[in-house]
C-alpha cells in the first residue's frame, strides 16, 4: 500500500513539471484540443514575409487569431466540410501555389542580384539615356494646309502656346500650350526627333513635320544635357527589375526542359 502511494506521488510530482512545458508549447485548449504555439509563429514568418513589421503587441492578437481560427476549423471538421470533393480541390491548389512559392523563392535566395550585375545595367541606361535633352513644345494638327496655315501665323506674331491650347490634337500637350517638357529625342518618333535634333534653341520648324500621327509645328525652347539619376537613387528598382528577369528565365528554362506530351 505504502509502495503504490509512493507511486502515486512520484507521478503526480512529474505531471506538476510536465504541465509547465506542455503549456509552454500551447497557446491554449480548445474543446480539449491543444493549440500549438508553432501556430503563432507561422502567423508572424507569414507577416514578415510580407514586408510588415513584427510587434511585441501583436503576441496578443495572434493568440486570439489562432485560437479563433481553432474554434472555427473545429466546426467545420463537425460539419464534415473537410470531407468534400470542392475542400479537397482547393486544398490541392493552395498546396500548388504554396509549394511554388517556396520554389521561386529557394530560386531568388541562391541566385541574388549582384552589385556588379546592377552597375552593369545602370551603365547600359546611361547609355541608352545620356547625350541632350529638349525642352520643346509642338501643336499637332490632321491635316498639312491647316498646319501651314499655323505656320503663317505664328511668322506674324502669333503666340504658340495661345494656339496650341486651341488648335493642337495633343490633348496631353495641348492644354500645356504644346509643352512636352524635358525629354530625349529617343523619346519621340524618328520623323519628329529628326525635326527637332536640326532646330536650333528657340527656332520653330519652318515645314510641317509629318508623323504617323498627324502634322506637327515644333518649337526648341531650350537644350541641356540628359539629367539621370544616380546609381544609388535607382538601385533598389535595377535590383528588382533583374530580380524578376532571373525569376523569368528560371520559369523558361524549367518549361523548355519539360517533356510534355
Amino acid at each position: 500500500m505504502k509502495m503504490k502511494l509512493l507511486a502515486a506521488v512520484a507521478a503526480a510530482a512529474m505531471l506538476g513539471t510536465l504541465a509547465p512545458t506542455v503549456m509552454a508549447q500551447n497557446v491554449a485548449i480548445v474543446n480539449g484540443k491543444a493549440v500549438p504555439k508553432s501556430r503563432i509563429d507561422a502567423l508572424m514568418q507569414q507577416i514578415a514575409r510580407s514586408g510588415r513589421p513584427v510587434t511585441p503587441e501583436m503576441q496578443g492578437q495572434l493568440r486570439d487569431e489562432v485560437i479563433a481560427r481553432e474554434i472555427f476549423i473545429q466546426e467545420a471538421k463537425k460539419q464534415g466540410l473537410d470531407t468534400t470533393e470542392d475542400f479537397k480541390t482547393q486544398m490541392e491548389l493552395a498546396h500548388q501555389s504554396i509549394l511554388i512559392r517556396e520554389l521561386f523563392g529557394n530560386y531568388q535566395k541562391n541566385n541574388p542580384v549582384t552589385d556588379v550585375e546592377i552597375k552593369a545595367e545602370y551603365d547600359k541606361f546611361v547609355a541608352a539615356n545620356g547625350g541632350k535633352e529638349y525642352r520643346a513644345r509642338h501643336i499637332l494638327v490632321e491635316k498639312e494646309d491647316e498646319a501651314k496655315d499655323i505656320i503663317a501665323k505664328l511668322k506674324k506674331g502669333g503666340k504658340f502656346d495661345e494656339i496650341a491650347k486651341k488648335s493642337s490634337k495633343d490633348p496631353g500637350s495641348g492644354a500645356k500650350g504644346g509643352d512636352l517638357d524635358w525629354a530625349s529625342a529617343g523619346s519621340y518618333v524618328a520623323e519628329f526627333a529628326d525635326a527637332l535634333g536640326k532646330l536650333a534653341k528657340g527656332k520653330t520648324t519652318e515645314a510641317p513635320v509629318k508623323t504617323q500621327f498627324g502634322y506637327h509645328i515644333i518649337r526648341l525652347d531650350d537644350v541641356r544635357d540628359a539629367q539621370l539619376p544616380k546609381l544609388d537613387e535607382v538601385k533598389p528598382q535595377i535590383a528588382q527589375q533583374l530580380q524578376q528577369q532571373k525569376l523569368a528565365k528560371f520559369q523558361e528554362d524549367l518549361r523548355a526542359k519539360a517533356k510534355i506530351e
